[in-house]
């Protein structure tokens, strides 16, 4: 199966691909599947069983918070950083969820949200079980999501189909490759650089136009993440009091390198500042791209930045 640009570069929030983007998007496909059965209106409760690693390490990377906002209707790659902040403790304050952004239920931690600390399914270690009830406490649809990997996620069903959350979509490419060693040998023969395939392959799938708009979006959220994260400072969130240091290591490489300097290791200051900047914005759960994870978000952006300033 072919992977699009897009499904390696995706816009989420922080600090996980796995463990925050998947299971929002696993909350959100949820809500989409009870409009499409039509049973929205039927629903008096939701609950969530988060598995495996979802239930160890869920707290410290926000999956409790991104399957409130997945089930509110919200998805990783247009929410705000504050808004979803502000939803996600309004829920915490209030115990109501909008499911779907349409019915106010019950909602609280270790009732309609448990952690199976200790279990895990067995297709996967990230695994979800989603159920919603009606009034009698009869079951109306239930449906197991698993969270693969970049912020891809896959139905039960799906993963014994092998698919693990990639597109079905199936595309003839012009130049295919499934390894570096192929995608070098296509560029040879048809004299083309990495970048020339990359495109030539995406434009078999959609309009160049398209592409290159999608382009620009991606690029403008990792600038705008550079950016945030070279301005905010405090504490980051996850209980170990680490203090944001982009901010201190922005103001001192300016002042000390306002102007030429001849030293080449300078931009590597720059560079590692970039990279930080976006480190600490996915750890405070801001908005990022994955490239191809969460975890490695901050490496293109400072590259990005690098090249334009």
């Amino acid at each position: 199966m072919a992977l699009s640009i897009f499904d390696l570069f995706k816009i989420g929030i922080g600090p996980s691909s796995s463990h925050t983007v998947g299971p929002m998007w696993a909350g959100y496909r949820f809500t989409e599947e009870l409009r499409k059965r039509n049973v929205l209106h039927e629903v008096a409760q939701v609950k969530v069983w988060l598995y495996g690693s979802l239930a160890l390490t869920g707290a410290g990377h926000a999956t409790d918070k991104a399957v409130i906002l997945g089930l509110m209707g919200r998805t990783p790659d247009t929410i705000e950083s504050d808004e979803a902040d502000r939803l996600f403790q309004r829920c915490q304050r209030t115990e109501l969820i909008m499911l779907a952004g349409e019915k106010s239920l019950p909602f609280a931690n270790n009732i309609h949200l448990i952690w199976e600390f200790g279990r895990s399914l067995p297709e996967h270690p990230n695994g979800m079980v989603f159920r919603v009830e009606n009034e009698a406490d009869e079951t109306l649809f239930e449906q197991t999501y698993f969270s693969t990997g970049g912020g891809f996620i896959a139905t039960k069903d799906e993963m014994s189909a092998n698919a693990k959350g990639l597109s079905t979509e199936t595309v003839e490419q012009p130049y295919p490759f499934s390894s570096a060693a192929e995608l070098l040998d296509q560029g040879k023969r048809a004299g083309l650089s990495i970048a020339d395939i990359a495109f030539e392959n995406e434009f078999a799938r959609t309009d160049a136009s398209i592409v290159y708009e999608k382009l620009d979006t991606i690029a403008e959220v990792m600038e705008s993440c550079v950016e945030r994260g070279m301005r905010m400072e405090g504490i980051l969130p996850g209980g170990l009091d680490v203090r944001r240091r982009a901010p201190d290591l922005f103001a001192k490489l300016n002042a000390k390198h306002n102007g030429y300097n001849p030293d080449p290791l300078v931009v590597m200051d720059w560079v590692n500042l970039y990279a930080l900047a976006v480190n600490e914005e996915n750890a405070a759960g801001g908005r990022v791209v994955t490239a191809p994870t969460n975890g490695a978000a901050g490496v293109i952006p400072a590259v990005m930045m690098y090249y334009k300033h």
